[in-house]
């Protein structure tokens, strides 16, 4: 990843840390602190300011922070050494009269214990600034969630083929994985969801020893992780045998809400709305009470992140946000059918990014 892009990144928060009365912020969510310096390890804090970036790590870390962060500042704490002590030096040499700390990831504990080791600096409870920034993806987020995609979607080729009746959900679900990993992934981005008849209609299904043979369709819920740690997310239904009348009904009932929220997706669009224009598809079809989740949600470090797609989001669509869209229809004891693409946000619209087909006529094996 660029360190150009890196740099840029904390040149945005230290602007946003102004407007919050904080010189500087300690960094503690290991997912933002990958986010602001391109740091794949863990057990790390960052202090980040005007005129000042410290990176507080371990001699776990020593020669790969060299490689990975050689234009920062790196506070290596002994063995012997706790995190707290290890900040409490850093801020010695700061002497900063306020500190924003990010609130929704702190506990308790962890506040209690920086405020003693800094009586005469105010700490600033500042929740989601790095979110915020993360919601819109810059040129090498964006690769990389396109790299994430590829290996998924190779990866569901060969797990599509090789599917027999004898197979277990749970089978599935490490094949598919290592298929992926066979692409260049370092992971499956979340415990892939393979969902054979009516465990289709549990949204997050956990994968058991049930065969596919149980029943003539399955949902399949997946992504990769790439090396640098972006993630992607489909799902696809698979049908073999002589699936039940009512499974065509519901699969076009589906598409046709995605497609139609997909078409909704533009910049100045509320996520709310975006919501509403598939949940009417449902709801006109009777389904309105099966789909019983939001219609999307962010994605890049973490499978979950903003912006949502959700009923009571205001949030602005804005280019650069990629995000999931995966209505679904869950009846339970018969079964399930969602239908998911990662869509980014562009200038003048909307890309989806994933091409695996999904018509009714495709799903079939």
């Amino acid at each position: 990843m660029s360190k150009d892009y890196l740099a840029a990144r904390r040149k945005k928060l230290i602007s946003l840390l102004k407007r919050r009365g904080a010189e500087a912020m300690l960094i503690t969510s290991e997912t933002n602190v990958t986010y602001l310096t391109g740091f794949s390890g863990d057990s790390s804090f960052l202090l980040i300011g005007k005129g000042q970036t410290v990176l507080i790590s371990d001699g776990r870390y020593t020669t790969q922070l060299e490689e990975e962060c050689p234009d920062l500042d790196v506070y290596i704490r002994k063995a012997t050494e706790s995190m707290i002590a290890a900040v409490e030096q850093v801020l010695k040499k700061s002497h900063l009269p306020q500190l924003g700390f990010e609130s929704h990831i702190v506990t308790c504990e962890l506040l209690d214990a920086m405020s003693g080791i800094t009586p005469a600096a105010q700490w600033i409870p500042i929740a989601g600034l790095v979110e915020e920034l993360r919601m819109i993806k810059d040129a090498s987020e964006i690769q990389e969630i396109r790299e994430a995609v590829q290996q998924a979607q190779r990866g569901f080729e060969v797990f599509r083929a090789m599917l027999t009746p004898e197979m277990s959900e749970l089978q599935g679900a490490h094949e598919l994985e290592h298929a992926m990993r066979r692409f260049g992934a370092r992971q499956a981005a979340f415990d892939p969801i393979v969902a054979v008849g009516e465990r289709a209609a549990l949204p997050h299904a956990m994968p058991t020893e049930k065969l596919l043979a149980d029943s003539p369709f399955l949902l399949v819920d997946w992504g990769a992780m790439t090396q640098k740690g972006y993630r992607s997310d489909l799902t696809r239904m698979i049908i073999h045998g002589k699936p039940p009348a009512k499974l065509k009904k519901v699969y076009q009932t589906v598409l046709k809400a995605q497609l139609a929220a997909i078409k909704a997706i533009r910049p100045g669009v509320l996520c709310r709305d975006v919501d509403r224009v598939a949940r009417a598809v449902i709801e006109k079809a009777g389904y309105g009470k099966q789909f019983t989740h939001s219609l999307g949600h962010g994605i890049g470090l973490d499978i979950h992140e903003g912006p949502r797609l959700g009923g009571n989001v205001p949030t602005e669509l804005k280019p650069g946000m990629i995000v999931t869209v995966e209505p679904g229809i869950y009846l339970p004891g018969w079964g399930g059918v969602r239908i998911e693409d990662d869509v980014l946000v562009t200038r003048k619209g909307h890309e989806v990014m994933t091409s695996v087909h999904k018509d009714y006529e495709s799903a079939s094996l």
